[in-house]
């Protein structure tokens, strides 16, 4: 009975593995796909993004505009572009922030433990007792506008996470043989992070940051679209959506470009973030 369902149960495996790396490879073209475009798009046409044209607004997609004007006849091509721009590097600037203190507090809360360990999570108790949008909010209302301003709360919002995580995992780890038994040969810390624990805490990182730079775009899209973020003329999706809504009746090609550029950026990450089954 058992033998009869094994290769059965074997191709049902090897099917979810196939659909995983499957996905995994959609997100990593659609993701090179946007910055191809982001980057390449305003090199081709030469079209500066916040050039108006009154005489040439809400154009639906042709030959001098690929993809239509706004409602103050600019590119919405060049602006589309330089909004993947913002909202990608946004994104990848504060998951690295966030990653590494977030990487390195788990560490060593979860191998010293202690004092040490309770101070750390303390810090990230008193981070977490603010809910993230509000920490935000209030970093911007000191300096409203300011891309540095959203750039270090959403950093301080996303690291907590990845001490959590790591710093469970670390616990788990720092108690195996294998971490044992290379303290008592009398391998350096470094040595045992680099052959022990980073080999296991890798997938999870990865995962969280792909996690994270999905809700980073997500929130500086929000704050946008109740303009509390980036001010005008900045190319940013939230705001982008925010001042073409009123002309969705007229041009509802203009209003879909952002929301979807801001769907296919979220969705590529998303699709990265999955974790093979083991």
């Amino acid at each position: 009975m058992i033998a009869s369902r094994s290769p059965s149960l074997l191709l049902s495996v090897s099917r979810f593995r196939w659909r995983f790396a499957g996905a995994r490879q959609c997100g990593l073209a659609l993701l090179v796909a946007l910055v191809a475009f982001a980057w390449l798009a305003p090199l081709l046409f030469n079209v500066d993004s916040s050039r108006q044209d009154l005489m040439n607004t809400l154009a639906a997609p042709g030959i001098q505009h690929p993809l239509g004007t706004d409602h103050l006849g600019r590119s919405m091509l060049a602006r589309v572009a330089s909004a993947i721009r913002l909202s990608l590097g946004l994104a990848l600037l504060s998951v690295a922030t966030a990653a590494l203190p977030g990487l390195l507090a788990g560490v060593v809360a979860g191998w010293r433990g202690g004092w040490t360990d309770r101070l750390l999570s303390t810090a990230a108790d008193c981070v977490l007792a603010l809910p993230g949008l509000l920490l935000v909010l209030m970093l911007a209302a000191i300096a409203p506008g300011n891309f540095w301003t959203l750039y270090i709360g959403i950093a301080l919002v996303l690291w907590v996470e990845y001490f959590r995580v790591v710093r469970s995992a670390t616990r788990l780890l720092a108690a195996s043989p294998q971490v044992e038994s290379s303290q008592l040969l009398g391998f350096s810390r470094w040595y045992i992070f680099r052959r022990h624990l980073w080999p296991e805490l890798a997938p999870q990182v990865t995962t969280l940051a792909a996690f994270g730079a999905a809700t980073s775009i997500l929130a500086v899209s929000s704050l946008g679209f109740v303009s509390i973020g980036l001010k005008p003329p900045t190319a940013e999706l939230g705001l982008m959506m925010t001042e073409l809504f009123p002309y969705y009746q007229e041009a509802p090609w203009v209003l879909a470009q952002p929301v979807l550029a801001l769907f296919l950026m979220v969705l590529s990450f998303h699709l990265l973030a999955g974790k093979e089954p083991q």
